[in-house]
């Protein structure tokens, strides 16, 4: 049994490896039959096929009459305007094209229709370009090859080889046909290690040569960047038009081709650095304000990628994603597609490329000012949303880098003499408060003169709208000081990329026009209004970040508020302004002391006299006014004349606006003499004022959240307690009748 147990499993084994081989030899024959079939089909693919011929096509073979070249080539153009090129077909169409192997008139028809599917090869453009030193083209077939690279530009895998030859493409710089093109070129490749002396020596001679032209502008502030003290040249500070953007031959079949293949490549065409042809229209539409989707058009471990692998933008995701591959990222040319990912905009924070804030301020520049600058006034809803979008974009780009940019600066400053004061008006006023410091001998033509015209003929919710634009304005300027002030405390730099160094003094003196300016719209505001409480409301919020620059900012100064302020806010008939007010007044107060006694201390700063003097003021009224009812007496701020008050009728009108008889504290009276004295019929608001009663409406006016009027009372006034102590201060005494 044993035997035949044995023989069984040799017997099973020896089956079982048959199985396996024949198993084997099957799975091979398989693995034959698919590959004969994948070559017959692609000996079959008629686009295989004349890839095919035109890698092996001879130069100097015939065009006219060739039905063979031609069927090759429709095939070949149906595919590229349908489907895009795959990279390998866009190296050989390309190569085929620039060699000039059938003559000139194919090389410009193959250009019309190089749509890539995915991304362009390096290698083939490398190709192109030493084609296009041998000097066989036509000119007009070199501006088509430049166009169509400036257009694909952001579909190169890598730009490492190219940056390589960056000294051949500077060599067609001084054609006078090409120079344009060329210039562009060279913007998007340039960096630091391009700028050489004998380069900027050629751009100038040019440029004495040609003229002022914008492509040379534009090329020449990007040497400055990175090399100022080779540029002496003086550039203007905003240049509107710079590097033309010709890519109508290629943009909609771009488009069709990206939408087709879902997505794939996102290269918004329209977007690429620059400023488009002017059309005959002047009907102009938001074309230039769809943000591009982020992508550098580069595949993870692309063959074609060189040495050096580019990590694409479009596959960062995380955080720590960004943190590994800090090296391996590339900028895309087209910057605006920058706004539209954190992750870009903190790698972007963390380079500090000074050329690729410049290149952004470009993008930025163009996109407004020619959809909002130079538009008709004919804008659909279509328009209008996408205005809004990349505004909104805007908005969250520069609170998320926590500056602003000075493209955005320059448009606010001319689009505010134009403006309405309705189209977009929350994304333009959150714009405006993100400027950073103007100075003051300009700040008055550039800002205030225009908003001056928009506040006194609006309405009331625009007035409101505009003060708390001033009043986040204000808080971003003293927080640059408080953040950006050398220890030493005279020089300030108060953007990171905006080249403003302000002295201290200079600061403070914008900062004092700010203050000023806003106080006389308040106060006129007010009149216009008939002191709306919601219009004061906004203006105490303006004043609470006033009162405190000293302590909470660290900047010496202090300016107090307009009488036009502040009696409106103190007579005011809601308890919420009043209360304000006080608290206001009392940080004042703290910080005025605090100024004192460091004044006293360093002498480094100086409080003007009439500044306390207008604090005294101030406080002795509303000590006067609302602690020991004297309102309207001789010898106060406010004098009314005997026999016009007895005309009003008002008995003891000199106890109207205390703590009890203030409209905006009369109705809480009422309710504390009726808790006092629920069964007196007759109502008598001045018992208040009687021994424990004075103490415990304070203490009922305290506990309804009138923080400001508390801090205030205990700040300022010296209370007599019930039981007879002799401190005395100012507004030491209780209230009396009289």
């Amino acid at each position: 049994m044993a035997k035949a147990a044995n023989l069984s499993r040799s017997d099973l084994d020896s089956s079982s490896g048959s199985d396996l081989s024949v198993s084997s030899r099957t799975s091979n024959r398989s693995l034959r039959v698919v590959e004969k079939e994948r070559r017959r089909n692609e000996a079959g693919d008629p686009f295989l096929l004349a890839l095919k011929y035109f890698s092996e096509v001879e130069a100097g073979t015939p065009r006219i009459g060739n039905d063979v070249l031609e069927r090759n080539l429709v095939q070949v153009e149906r595919v590229g305007l349908s489907r895009g090129l795959p990279p390998e077909a866009i190296s050989v169409m390309l190569d085929y094209a620039m060699s000039l192997r059938t003559g000139g008139m194919i090389c410009v028809r193959v250009l019309k229709f190089l749509i890539p599917a995915t991304v362009v090869p390096h290698e083939a453009v490398v190709q192109a370009v030493a084609w296009l030193c041998v000097s066989k083209l036509a000119i007009s077939t070199q501006v088509l090859f430049l166009r169509w690279l400036l257009t694909v530009f952001d579909m190169i895998d890598s730009k490492d080889n190219l940056r390589a030859i960056y000294g051949f493409i500077f060599h067609f710089v001084t054609e006078e046909n090409l120079s344009p093109y060329i210039c562009h070129l060279l913007y998007l490749l340039t960096r630091r290690e391009s700028v050489r002396p004998f380069r900027v020596r050629k751009l100038l001679d040019l440029q004495t040569k040609m003229g002022r032209q914008p492509f040379l502008l534009h090329l020449l502030s990007l040497y400055k960047v990175f090399c100022p003290e080779l540029v002496t040249l003086a550039l203007p500070s905003q240049m509107r038009s710079g590097f033309k953007i010709h890519n109508s031959t290629w943009k909609a079949a771009l488009s069709a081709v990206q939408k087709r293949n879902n997505g794939q490549v996102s290269s918004d065409i329209s977007l690429t650095l620059g400023v488009k042809h002017k059309t005959n229209s002047r009907k102009r539409k938001y074309h230039h304000l769809e943000v591009p989707s982020l992508s550098s058009s580069v595949q993870r471990n692309s063959p074609s990628s060189g040495s050096r692998k580019v990590f694409p933008l479009e596959q960062l995701n995380t955080f720590p994603q960004l943190l590994a591959n800090l090296h391996r990222i590339e900028l895309p040319s087209q910057m605006g597609s920058l706004l539209g990912s954190s992750l870009a905009l903190c790698y972007l924070d963390y380079v500090q490329d000074d050329s690729a804030f410049l290149r952004l301020n470009f993008w930025l520049g163009h996109a407004l000012h020619e959809e909002f600058l130079f538009c008709s006034g004919d804008r659909g809803s279509g328009s209008s949303s996408e205005a809004l979008h990349l505004l909104n974009r805007l908005l969250s780009t520069q609170h998320f880098l926590q500056e602003g940019f000075s493209s955005t600066e320059g448009f606010l400053y001319k689009f505010l003499n134009v403006w309405d004061g309705s189209l977009l008006r929350p994304q333009i006023l959150g714009l405006l408060s993100d400027i950073p410091v103007v100075p003051s001998s300009c700040i008055n033509q550039l800002l205030f003169e225009p908003l001056v015209q928009l506040f006194f003929t609006s309405t009331l919710f625009f007035k409101c709208s505009v003060i708390d634009c001033l009043n986040n304005m204000l808080l971003k300027w003293l927080t640059w000081h408080s953040v950006y002030a050398l220890e030493d405390g005279l020089d300030i730099s108060l953007h990171s990329h905006t080249p403003m160094n302000m002295s201290l003094s200079g600061f403070m003196d914008s900062v004092v026009e700010l203050v000023r300016f806003v106080g006389r719209l308040a106060a006129v505001g007010l009149q216009l209004e008939g002191c709306h409480s919601l219009l004061l409301s906004f203006i105490l919020d303006f004043y609470e970040t006033v009162c405190d620059m000293f302590l909470k900012y660290g900047l010496p100064l202090v300016v107090m508020p307009p009488v036009g302020v502040f009696y409106p806010a103190l007579f005011a008939t809601d308890p919420v302004s009043v209360d304000r007010l006080c608290y206001i007044m009392y940080r004042y107060k703290k910080n005025l002391i605090s100024a004192k006694c460091q004044q006293k201390e360093t002498k480094a700063f100086h409080i003007s006299r009439q500044t306390y003097r207008e604090f005294n003021h101030y406080l002795s009224f509303m000590v006067s006014c609302l602690w020991n009812s004297k309102m309207f007496l001789p010898g106060m701020a406010i004098e009314v004349d005997q026999e016009l008050l007895s005309l009003s009728k008002v008995a003891k009108p000199w106890t109207s606006f205390d703590l009890i008889h203030h409209p905006a504290f009369l109705g809480y009276a009422l309710d504390f003499h009726h808790k006092c004295w629920p069964e007196r019929k007759e109502m008598d608001l001045n018992s208040i004022k009687a021994g424990k009663q004075w103490d415990w409406y304070l203490e009922f006016l305290f506990s309804q959240g009138f923080q400001g009027l508390q801090q205030f009372v205990q700040s300022s006034i010296t209370r007599r307690s019930v039981a007879g102590t002799n401190d005395q201060g100012q507004g030491d005494r209780q209230p009396t009748n009289s």
